[in-house]
Order: C-alpha cells, then sequence, then structure tokens
C-alpha cells in the first residue's frame, strides 16, 4: 500500500516532531532501494550544478548588494523529512526588513488554508521579481541537495509556521525530503489551490521513482520559461 494511502485507514496515529505534529501510520514505506537511487541523482546531479553554477551564482549575488541594502542570500528554518527543521539558502529578493513587515500584509492566522503567496508583494525588489520569474532565487537549494536536507525533486519547503496548521491531510508533505523542483513547481506554482498542491504532491510521493523524478527535471526548465504562478 503507498504510504499516502494508508494515512486514511485505521492504523493512524498523530504525534509530534521537533514540535511539529507529525501523521504515523502503518504502512509499507517507499523502497530503500529507491530511496538510494533518489539520493545518488541528488548527488549525481546536484555536485557537479553546484560547481558550474557557483560563478554565476556569485555574479547574482553581487547584484542583489548593488540593488539594496542587506545580504545577498535569505536563510529560514523550513519544516525537512519528518517536520525536522533545517536553514534552506534562497537569494533575498525582498527588502532587508521585509520578515518584520510580513504581517502588514497577510496573517497566518486568518488564512484559510495553510499556504500563502501574494501576487504583488510590494516588499520584493525590481530585481526580486526577475529572480522569481525565472526561479532562480531558488539555486543556492543546490547546496541544500548536495548537505542531503533536500532532494532534487520533492514538495516545496515550507515554513515551520505554516506546517504547523497543517491538517492531517497535508502531513504527507513532509513524509519524504522537500525538493527544489516538484510537482507544484512544475504544474502552476503559486496558481495552484491548496488541495490542487495537495493532489500532485500525493499523487507523486505514492508513485515515487527515479524516472519520475527524471521527468519533473525535464518538466522543470518549461514550467520556468513559461513562468506560470510566479510571484
Amino acid at each position: 500500500m503507498p504510504p499516502v494511502r494508508g494515512m486514511f485507514g485505521t492504523a493512524v496515529r498523530l504525534s509530534h516532531v521537533a514540535d511539529l505534529p507529525l501523521v504515523e501510520y502503518n504502512t509499507t514505506d517507499v523502497a530503500q532501494s529507491t530511496l538510494f537511487l533518489k539520493r545518488s541523482l541528488d548527488l549525481a546531479l546536484g555536485v557537479p550544478m553546484a560547481i558550474v553554477l557557483l560563478p554565476f551564482m556569485a555574479l547574482i549575488a553581487i547584484a542583489i548588494r548593488l540593488e539594496s541594502q542587506g545580504p545577498s542570500l535569505f536563510v529560514q528554518q523550513r519544516a525537512g523529512l519528518k517536520g525536522a527543521p533545517f536553514r534552506v539558502f534562497k537569494f533575498r529578493t525582498m527588502g532587508a526588513d521585509a520578515e518584520l513587515r510580513r504581517e502588514e500584509f497577510v496573517s497566518l492566522d486568518e488564512l484559510e488554508d495553510p499556504m500563502y503567496k501574494l501576487t504583488r508583494d510590494p516588499r520584493v525588489t525590481r530585481l526580486g521579481r526577475s529572480l522569481r520569474r525565472l526561479s532562480l532565487d531558488e539555486l543556492p537549494q543546490i547546496f541544500n541537495v548536495v548537505k542531503g536536507d533536500m532532494s532534487l525533486v520533492g514538495p516545496r519547503p515550507e515554513e515551520l509556521d505554516v506546517v504547523r496548521r497543517y491538517g492531517p491531510n497535508a502531513l504527507f508533505r513532509v513524509s519524504v525530503k522537500p525538493g527544489l523542483t516538484g510537482p507544484m513547481q512544475v504544474y502552476g506554482r503559486s496558481d495552484l489551490r491548496f488541495d490542487e498542491v495537495l493532489a500532485v504532491e500525493r499523487e507523486y510521493i505514492e508513485n515515487l521513482s527515479l524516472g519520475r523524478d527524471l521527468r519533473m527535471l525535464a518538466m522543470t526548465g518549461t514550467a520556468v520559461v513559461r513562468g506560470r504562478g510566479a510571484y
């Protein structure tokens, strides 16, 4: 039985990992051979990508510093495998005080679903909009992949406060490592409703395979060019 389907059976138990709620269920886990191949792909592609992209990322970092004050990198705690927190790396696309100003624009407690994305966020810089449009702000996460906190393909890595608001139907998202790309990025990014995100990510996890990861990576380029849902 695929692990996600086990969530809807009778052998379900709610527990906590790193202060995050986590559903535990008795079912067959993803084959260890599949996870081994997935990690092998992460290293086989991730290490050379990190080396090749490093000069390009250095240029982006310089451009960010020239446009606005503050660090080039944005580092934030996100929920990883089984909800364990890790530090995710991204290029900064907003003003340096963006985190302090978030409550001016969105309150997590008032959201209908544990997911948010502002379509015209005034905190985003001019360069930041271009980086987001092409998903270049995500490039530093290749180092998260090499470290083993993330995979090349998987669910989107969410903020800890967002994951704490998950219901039992969404906790499967932390049953695998988050990805640099994944179903959400390929099928519409922020244009997807939360139930649509859950649907495409559940289907991905239930049918996890090396071939599927390779197809997702191939589809990512087309998704980036189209720019659908990139805010």
